[in-house]
């Protein structure tokens, strides 16, 4: 399993400040921590610990944990290409998930918790320290329900009082998150700052957390609609309350730093130091660049991609590893391909297009050829990378292109509680309009991840010249030909956007495709909304027939391997079929 953790090296120093008694707590997988404590000052007892080196290691260890779902949740939501196996179970082990568990419960829940027990031991006046470790407590517990269901909660955290914690159900552990947002909001009241801490979110405003704790229990609401029949109204209440009014972008801003500590996001270091990333997800691609119209591309795929190379016909056909074909360009073979045209005719084969969108189809987990100069890589948004200004440039350059991994990590943005919030509209009866919903989460989707990647992109990538005017002869830039008309085009996209969802028989596939585009970068809400929805519907199936016809799509995750070998009381599940509680759609799902 890849490990992208580059925020363990950024919080290095801090955890030179805490003792490794305060990361004991991990509780559900048993593993062995050392005990020795001693004088020595780059270890200091847990009484000398201060709030604002804890509450930083809380934030970054957060960030980390947030890191280590991605690979997971953007290979089974599209987003990013299924590559580690050919089958679900041959892509996803009980090893894969030691570290997001240990992250949990070693690193983040315990700390968090320290932080408010050093707050009122010390009588110390921090809003953010308390209202923020609570939130950030509340949204791990929820994710870890997300993926794995019925989790430790009421015995957990014990250190080697309770050693092998039982599991307890998922709904009674969003009910305790659920309840850590509400404190939250008491916690911090009217608060306006913190000059305790140092807040790496929101710059110490303490109302935008506040904000950010309702925000999370639309979310909560979202996720439980299909058994909590009261969820719209709750929705409606806080909505209606304008508890959400000054709520703003939940993410996490990397750095240019390359080493000591490695600051940039971990998938721009993934594609532009000196060896081939991730394969881009060919389904996502093509939602983006073909699926609406021929005509017009998505107004974003530009900033989410970046293209090696432009043209795929002239390929050396060593590159290719098409599974059903030797290259991308022959006929397939009668009734290969047949599982896909079921779902949608119009899906991808082993490339998204010809233009040089590269990636890999789901569920081809086949060899490795020499595909590196080729590949579609990550763009600068979120990751920090280049601006697909068709240069087609080798990406692998040691960091030196791009915005230099100065990227973002996405975690609850404006757009995703819009895109809730018009779910939530057309099927739990808030009240709202979902369609002006819809068209609001586009255009903020469209304005964040344009004006984001424009603040950062080096002024060199837009001047690049791409050609000349036809009728002057004068050269064009990048910028002349990419960036100017992006108003023109965002419209034309939205208004599509809109007319599909007038003219949809099934309005909630418009909303989650949105959705699902808007997300990329956060693999947990796709993977979420796929399983909450059913949706999108032409969600491509494993690309190998065979294969495809029995599979099971994991409805949640193994239990680490950690947790089920070490912990008595965690009995590993019979398969990933189980589905976690607020899971109501039936099966099967692809």
């Amino acid at each position: 399993m890849k490990k992208n953790l580059k925020i363990s090296d950024m919080k290095a120093w801090i955890k030179k400040l805490i003792v490794p008694i305060l990361v004991l707590g991990m509780v559900g997988c048993a593993e062995n921590f050392d005990l020795n404590i001693n004088d020595d000052p780059n270890n200091p007892s847990p009484d000398k610990a201060t709030v604002e080196n804890l509450f930083n290691s809380v934030q970054l260890d957060f960030v980390a944990f947030i890191e280590s779902t991605w690979d997971v949740t953007s290979q089974l939501s599209r987003e990013q290409a299924l590559t580690w196996g050919k089958s679900y179970r041959e892509a996803f082990k009980p090893e894969f998930f030691n570290t997001m568990w240990r992250l949990a419960y070693a690193n983040v829940i315990p700390d968090a918790r320290k932080v408010r027990e050093i707050v009122e031991q010390k009588g110390i006046e921090s809003p953010i320290a308390v209202g923020g470790s609570m939130i950030i407590e509340s949204y791990v517990l929820t994710t870890l329900v997300d993926l794995f269901g019925d989790v430790p909660y009421s015995e957990a955290i014990q250190g080697s009082n309770n050693i092998a914690p039982k599991v307890d159900p998922g709904k009674d552990v969003y009910a305790a998150a659920l309840q850590l947002l509400q404190s939250a909001v008491e916690a911090i009241g009217d608060a306006q700052t913190d000059n305790v801490v140092t807040d790496l979110f929101y710059g110490n405003d303490a109302q935008k957390w506040k904000a950010l704790a309702y925000a999370l229990m639309v979310r909560i609401y979202n996720n439980t609609r299909l058994v909590d029949p009261d969820a719209g109204q709750k929705i409606k209440e806080i909505v209606e309350g304008g508890y959400l009014d000054n709520f703003e972008d939940f993410q996490f801003q990397y750095g240019t730093n390359r080493a000591a500590p490695d600051s940039r996001h971990p998938l721009y270091a993934n594609w532009y130091e000196s060896s081939d990333g991730d394969y881009m997800s060919n389904y996502l691609m093509w939602l983006m660049r073909w699926e609406k119209d021929s005509n017009f591309t998505d107004p974003r795929i530009r900033f989410y991609f970046y293209r090696q190379d432009l043209n795929l016909e002239d390929e050396d056909p060593n590159v290719w590893e098409c599974v059903l074909t030797k290259t991308p360009f022959e006929p397939l073979p009668p009734g290969s391909f047949d599982h896909y045209l079921q779902v949608d005719p119009r899906l991808p084969y082993c490339i998204a297009s010809v233009d040089g969108y590269f990636g890999r189809d789901h569920g081809n987990g086949s060899g490795i050829p020499p595909d590196g100069p080729v590949r579609t890589t990550y763009g600068v948004y979120p990751a920090g990378g280049s601006f697909d200004n068709n240069s087609a440039r080798y990406t692998q350059e040691e960091g030196k292109l791009g915005a230099k991994g100065q990227g973002i990590q996405p975690i609850l943005l404006k757009s995703f509680v819009l895109f809730m919030r018009a779910e939530a509209a057309l099927t739990a009866n808030t009240g709202e309009d979902p369609a002006e919903l819809l068209k609001s989460a586009v255009e903020e989707s469209l304005n964040k991840v344009q004006s984001f990647s424009l603040s950062i992109i080096p002024q060199s990538e837009l001047e690049y010249v791409v050609g000349e005017d036809p009728a002057t002869g004068e050269k064009v830039t990048a910028k002349e030909a990419y960036i100017d008309g992006l108003d023109t085009l965002n419209e034309w996209y939205v208004n599509k956007v809109m007319e599909l969802y007038n003219n949809s028989a099934d309005k909630l596939d418009v909303i989650i495709k949105e959705f699902l585009i808007a997300a990329f970068g956060n693999g947990i809400e796709g993977y979420n909304m796929y399983r909450r929805t059913a949706r999108p519907n032409n969600m491509p199936p494993l690309i190998d027939p065979n294969l495809a016809q029995n599979a099971v799509f994991p409805r949640s995750l193994w239990y680490p391997a950690n947790s089920a070998n070490l912990n008595a009381n965690v009995s590993q599940k019979p398969s990933m079929a189980v589905k976690v509680f607020w899971d109501a759609n039936p099966d099967p799902l692809r």
